[in-house]
């Protein structure tokens, strides 16, 4: 009996793998629950591992940085991988100079950088502003004999110097991005269009376009979703239309986010009908609207005064959401509404708002503070229902272009 027990012992990957799944289904406290059932003996830096890319999926920073330092007392940080999670959450937090922190302990420990660090530490100085730093660690990338410069480097830092207003460099990382793509990876010709596009190049959009669509039998959905995204950024709302119908006579799977793109133009240029037209070509279609659909709906609404109506967006919007690590409304929709309800003193809708957003986490992450704070009077922050470590603090916040690139690649 022992033996068949040792021969069925799930392996530290097993144990990481449902942990992880325990998270994405249940939610970062189910996944801490189950966490504190594994004997100490058996955890190792796998299973730390996988705790530590929840608490960065959840942008959690407090209880990422308490579970670092546990894995740092433990001797759990062998590689890369702890390092290369941590700072993915900096960034996205903003918050720069820690990655420069981290960089140091890296060499310190003799812990040799891979690519995806080098990446990062490229974004972090991009992000600050610094050309100067960027290109320092780009020198140092090209003296590290175990590191080849992939196309998310190049992706990278086109989007960094365009930002720092630097054309020039900016083409010539497109040119070395298009260099880089090898195999069947698709993702890199979809950076291209869009990147491309901010500046302005739309003859070199559409000759992307045709590069890409030759290399495949059939465009997915992904594809269609980066090339109007590149047509709405150039302006060319009709052409982008075009494609979208294109895309709807010829999918094989609905995918709601490319319906989405076409919407959040729509939204955001106050268009209600046209915004309404293409949510509800989305059900026409036989495809069903996502939290993100119902989001901008509910922006739409609430742009147009309509509180009721926006309301009703909202909660359908937080009830698909629930369990999602990856969602919570943006701040400036946040913000929109509850000024609305104030305006027209409907403080009823106002306070269940305020309990959506409340179900949703939004009272444990710093980025809503001062919204929360203004409206509503009560501090983030106080209210841990997860129970586990300490301070809850998810924060979500509107991340540069640049290092949504360089993440949506990592991930």
């Amino acid at each position: 009996m022992n033996n068949r027990i040792e021969r069925f012992k799930p392996s530290s990957n097993d144990t990481a793998i449902h942990l992880d799944l325990t998270a994405k289904v249940h939610g970062v406290s189910s996944a801490e629950d189950f966490f504190v059932r594994i004997p100490d003996a058996e955890k190792d830096n796998t299973i730390y591992g996988a705790l530590l890319n929840t608490y960065v999926g959840a942008k959690n920073r407090d209880k990422a940085e308490s579970l670092l330092d546990q894995m740092r007392k433990k001797g759990h940080i062998a590689d890369t991988y702890a390092f290369n999670l941590m700072m993915t959450l900096h960034m996205k937090l903003n918050e720069y100079d820690k990655v420069d922190q981290l960089i140091s302990e890296m060499k310190q420990k003799n812990v040799r950088l891979d690519i995806y660090s080098y990446n990062i530490w490229l974004s972090a100085h991009g992000s600050k502003g610094s050309a100067e730093g960027m290109e320092h660690v780009w020198e140092q990338m090209k003296s590290d004999s175990k590191i080849y410069p992939n196309w998310a480097t190049f992706s990278t830092m086109a989007s960094l110097y365009m930002k720092l207003g630097q054309i020039e460099k900016a083409k010539d990382c497109l040119i070395n991005l298009e260099a880089r793509i090898t195999g069947r990876d698709n993702k890199p010709y979809h950076y291209l269009m869009n990147l491309y596009a901010t500046l302005g190049k739309k003859e070199e959009v559409y000759r992307v376009w045709s590069l890409y669509k030759s290399k495949l039998p059939r465009v997915p959905n992904w594809g269609y979703h980066a090339m109007i995204s590149a047509l709405l950024r150039l302006g060319e709302i009709e052409e982008a239309e075009k494609f979208y119908q294109e895309w709807l006579q010829g999918k094989s799977i609905f995918d709601t986010r490319v319906g989405n793109v076409l919407m959040g133009w729509y939204a955001h240029g106050d268009s209600f009908e046209k915004t309404k037209h293409f949510f509800d070509q989305i059900i026409e279609a036989g495809g069903r609207p996502d939290s993100g659909s119902w989001m901008i709906l509910g922006e739409a609404h609430t742009k147009a005064g309509r509180i009721s109506d926006a309301l009703s967006c909202f909660r359908e919007a937080f009830s698909l959401s629930k369990g999602k690590l990856t969602f919570k409304p943006k701040l400036r929709s946040v913000s929109a509404f509850l000024e609305l309800c104030e305006k027209d003193q409907d403080a009823g809708s106002k306070d269940e708002f305020v309990e959506l957003l409340r179900e949703l986490g939004c009272f444990q992450d710093r980025t809503y503070e001062s919204i929360l704070a203004h409206h509503t009077g009560v501090e983030v922050g106080d209210h841990d229902d997860h129970g586990m470590l300490t301070s809850e603090t998810v924060t979500d916040d509107e991340t540069e272009e640049g290092s949504e690139m360089l993440f949506s690649v990592m991930e």
